[in-house]
């Protein structure tokens, strides 16, 4: 995506990350639990409701290559014209629309299996607070891994990487997006931050092997390295389900300080996201003014 306009000065803003559990075989069931997590999360903490409210990765069906072609819904968004949700065949669309605009809140909605032609993504949705369809993000980078006598998945089986990136403006910032294994690829976040993104946002659902080890660590690497604001959220852990989810939903700020993490089960995370952290960190080292594009390329420079 290119750089169409300034990206928009950072405010102050609070984020809900529902860590979305019950996510069974039945869709309809996952789609009016989602919707009710995410009524829950507009309440609301303490008197403050969230601007931005972010469901985690495959919330409408259970989460393996075999089910993506099952639950896959035809969406049809074409980027830069008015989508019309009311004539859309996605009944998780539908839904996602319907309930932002009923809290009047930013929705980013997890990702669903989406079939485009004979082709299926994993796919990200985001709505704005009138509950238009404004933003649609493929994951690019296809999750197969083999661990030996850990884990082997193979999203490739069935999907199809995506091939362009994604970023939003709101009124008090530039969200760009990615998708679970797309934070692996530092070139993503690097990307979405040159192009103005002051903070990333990447539903996703780590295991019990990767999730220990780097669900963590990754999400601090890439908001130090872009001086950004860096959050993942995860499906709640299912032991019964056959994907097992790390959870831990997390925020981090561009000092790599968590500011926030979940648990293991269904909740929901507020944040409040300060833009003065955003503004020191980039002042006192100040990274973005020294690079050296003389030395090596700038890997924005073509998006």
């Amino acid at each position: 995506m290119s750089l169409l306009s300034k990206a928009p000065a950072l405010k102050p803003f609070t984020l809900a990350l529902v860590q979305l559990g019950q996510i069974g075989s039945n869709k309809t069931e996952n789609l009016k639990h989602a919707r009710d997590m995410v009524l829950k999360a507009a309440a609301g903490k303490d008197g403050k409701k969230p601007n931005l409210i972010v469901l985690p990765e495959c919330f409408n069906s259970p989460y393996g290559a075999q089910h993506f072609p099952v639950y896959a819904e035809k969406i049809g968004y074409v980027p830069g014209q008015t989508y019309d949700v009311s004539a859309s065949t996605s009944d998780s669309v539908k839904m996602l629309s319907s309930v932002a605009k009923e809290t009047g809140s930013w929705l980013i909605g997890g990702t669903i299996p989406e079939k485009a032609d004979d082709t299926f993504y994993n796919t990200c949705t985001v709505y704005s607070p009138t509950g238009e369809l404004v933003a649609l993000y493929r994951k690019v980078h296809l999750f197969d891994i083999d661990i030996p006598g850990k884990i082997t998945f193979r999203e490739s089986d069935t999907l199809t990487g995506g091939s362009s990136l994604g970023y939003f403006d709101t009124e008090f910032a530039r969200i760009g997006l990615g998708i679970c294994y797309d934070v692996r690829f530092p070139e993503l976040a690097m990307i979405n931050a040159r192009k103005g993104a002051q903070v990333l946002i990447y539903p996703g659902a780590f295991n019990l092997t990767t999730g220990p080890l780097h669900w963590e660590l990754l999400q601090r690497a890439r908001a130090v390295d872009q001086q950004v604001f860096f959050s993942m959220c995860s499906p709640a852990r299912d032991l019964s389900a056959g994907y097992h989810a790390w959870g831990h939903s997390m925020v981090v700020d561009p000092m790599a300080r968590v500011i926030s993490e979940a648990g293991e089960g269904e909740e929901i995370v507020f944040v409040d996201i300060d833009p003065k952290i955003f503004d020191e960190a980039r002042a006192g080292i100040p990274v973005n003014t020294q690079r050296r594009f003389d030395v090596y390329p700038d890997v924005a420079a073509s998006k």
